[in-house]
């Protein structure tokens, strides 16, 4: 990851709720083949330990290897491109913005059961948001057929490192500016991206005032 300080995200608790909100990541293997990666939906289990469980669709559980060495799991939140236009000052070349969690540690491989019990909590995770739900239980006959398809596991945290690159290099009035823009309506705007922005603002809250904020 970047190693700029200024972008460093060393607080746990924010770590979690990027997990918690933008479950959707990238598992990573070093294996005696090579590297592997899969694309995961996954779930913070436990807020007293910080310990995530997913599923992988098999064989990929054997590609990866899975409870026989370290993995990386890359969790992303918001991101996006960030125009020279909107700072208001030149020169100025384009970036992106982004928020990212790398967690490591040793998967424990889950049995049948416990496996189910992830993909009835990850339906249950997405289908909340939907005005007519649907629950395993309400297939159940297939949702059974279909499961041993699937390789539950649980990824306890042994490390971490995150960043959140949010245009802290810049003077207040800048960042203002950005996320103005960041905040048009999607029809206006080819790069309005109002998680972003919201990510933004929030980081402009914690930073004290210093000098050269009003350029």
């Amino acid at each position: 990851m970047i190693r700029t300080p200024v972008y460093a995200l060393t607080d746990e608790g924010r770590a979690r709720r990027l997990v918690r909100e933008h479950g959707w990541a990238t598992l990573v293997s070093h294996t005696a083949t090579g590297l592997v990666a899969s694309h995961v939906p996954v779930l913070l289990e436990d807020d007293d330990e910080f310990t995530v469980v997913s599923h992988v669709g098999r064989p990929d559980d054997e590609q990866h290897e899975l409870g026989e060495h370290e993995v990386l799991l890359v969790v992303e939140g918001p991101y996006g491109y960030v125009s020279p236009g909107w700072y208001g000052y030149e020169p100025a070349v384009p970036t992106w913005n982004y928020v990212a969690v790398h967690l490591y540690g040793t998967p424990e491989l889950l049995g049948p059961e416990d496996t189910y019990r992830v993909l009835d909590a990850t339906t249950d995770r997405y289908e909340d948001a939907m005005p007519a739900p649907v629950r395993l239980p309400d297939v159940a006959e297939y949702a059974a057929r279909i499961a041993p398809g699937a390789a539950g596991f649980r990824l306890r945290v042994t490390r971490w490192e995150g960043r959140a690159k949010l245009s802290q290099d810049k003077p207040r009035a800048v960042v203002e500016r950005v996320v103005a823009q960041l905040e048009a309506e999607p029809a206006d705007h080819p790069y309005a991206n109002p998680a972003l922005a919201a990510e933004m603002r929030a980081e402009l809250m914690r930073r004290p005032s210093r000098p050269g904020d009003g350029r």
